[in-house]
């Protein structure tokens, strides 16, 4: 689901930054922000953060010691947080036997159980797919509509790193493999 949060982040600027008459540009401290925003990627409470789309505000600077100024910024963010029941679509990335791995737009681990698909029956090989009774087939690169089951927040794990983690289902109408023209991955 997207969302449209309003966040306060305290951004440090290098205070060599500062011109003459010891001021940082807005530009300074707005790229910072983007910079923050950037490594933190997401929070479990709003979700993965896809752009700022306004500034409310930048505090006045505070010297906290010979390197940095801290400024206090008050921003609306656009996010995205994954929720369960929720329609989504993703693309296959990885195929096995017990199911398929897909991306959704910034979610990298969405997993699509072999359970979870109706009728389709697994088919190993060099380039393995599950496949139905009405040869319609999932594939790595397939665009998949999937009900969200399930959705947990990782903070850290072995590589993986502040991530939602989504359950997926094809159990319900409408579901399944969809064709895209002119399906660009990037879109998603």
């Amino acid at each position: 689901m997207f969302t449209q949060v309003e966040l306060l982040r305290v951004v440090a600027v290098i205070a060599k930054k500062q011109d003459r008459n010891r001021l940082v540009s807005r530009r300074s401290i707005i790229t910072h922000l983007l910079e923050d925003l950037l490594s933190e990627k997401a929070s479990k409470d709003h979700g993965y953060f896809l752009a700022i789309t306004g500034l409310k505000s930048v505090g006045k600077g505070k010297l906290v010691d010979e390197s940095n100024v801290l400024f206090p910024v008050v921003f609306d963010c656009r996010t995205f947080i994954p929720s369960r029941g929720e329609i989504l679509e993703g693309v296959v990335y990885r195929v096995n036997n017990i199911g398929v791995f897909m991306k959704c737009g910034p979610v990298k681990y969405a997993f699509l159980s072999a359970r979870k698909m109706p009728k389709y029956q697994y088919t190993p090989g060099e380039s393995p797919i599950f496949m139905n009774d009405e040869l319609s087939k999932i594939a790595k690169d397939t665009v998949i509509r999937f009900l969200v089951l399930a959705v947990k927040w990782v903070e850290t794990r072995n590589d993986i790193k502040k991530e939602f983690l989504i359950l997926a289902s094809l159990e319900g109408d409408s579901l399944g493999p969809i064709a895209l023209s002119g399906f660009d991955e990037s879109d998603l």
